[in-house]
């Protein structure tokens, strides 16, 4: 399995902090925040790593990481998106880096407490298809939401305003190689974005998505309220280290 991080986009909800850098480089408490997803793959075991970025500061990431050593890793890959295309149309160009392997993918963006070891074990296992992972939220409507039928997730809405569940589906997921071909087929959202919500249904649509609750807590920090947030909780309880 090959990880994947997302960290391109123009990180305007942090601005005029991201006129200068890119938003994945902000600090959260005392490491930047692109070292918390590198973390949670290389303690999965995930070594084969592609970083996709953009925007004016991406050398920033070559000269913050080089090729990955204070990680444990022997090489960084790198990639860049043009624009704001969304989600699904930043990992779409990792198709050739992908090379027909299973992929983990985060966002740059998501911090977690503890680890995602058993998620892709059972990823693994699982031998195709996608898997989420899930977490309850007093805020699910700032998020993908699933609308669960017993425990299966029937279809999964973007920021609805009358959320069907209380959870949010996390900025973690895992896919087969069928999923380049999904992306392929997708139409841009209102938003003039591929949603990574429409990659998801994709796969509920085949019956082969599947989905664990993630341990621990875990945030995004993509606005000024979740980045003060994230940093007071890896000050307060600390997140995954290697």
């Amino acid at each position: 399995m090959k990880g994947i991080i997302l960290a391109g986009g123009l990180g305007t909800r942090l601005h005029p902090l991201t006129k200068v850098t890119n938003k994945h480089l902000l600090p959260v408490f005392d490491k930047p925040m692109i070292f918390y997803p590198i973390e949670t793959l290389v303690k999965a075991g995930i070594n084969d790593i592609l970083i996709v970025t953009g925007g004016n500061n991406a050398g920033d990431f070559l000269r913050l990481l080089g090729n990955g050593k204070d990680f444990g890793l022997e090489h960084i890959n790198y990639t860049y998106q043009e624009g704001e295309g969304g989600i699904a149309e930043a990992l779409g160009l990792a198709e050739y880096f992908a090379a027909g392997d299973s992929i983990c993918v985060m966002l740059g963006d998501n911090i977690i407490e503890k680890n995602i070891i058993k998620a892709v074990k059972s990823f693994r296992e699982q031998q195709g298809g996608a898997k989420i992972l899930l977490k309850e939220v007093r805020d699910p409507q700032r998020f993908g939401v699933p609308v669960l039928e017993g425990d299966k997730v029937i279809r999964i809405e973007e920021k609805p305003e009358s959320p069907g569940s209380s959870y949010a589906v996390t900025g973690i997921y895992m896919y087969d190689s069928r999923v380049f071909e999904i992306i392929k087929s997708l139409k841009p959202s209102d938003r003039g974005e591929l949603e990574i919500t429409d990659v998801n249904n994709a796969y509920i649509e085949t019956g082969e998505l599947t989905w664990d609750v993630l341990e621990g807590w875990w945030t995004d920090a993509g606005t000024f309220e979740s980045l003060i947030g994230a940093t007071n909780l890896v000050h307060e309880t600390g997140a995954n280290n290697l």
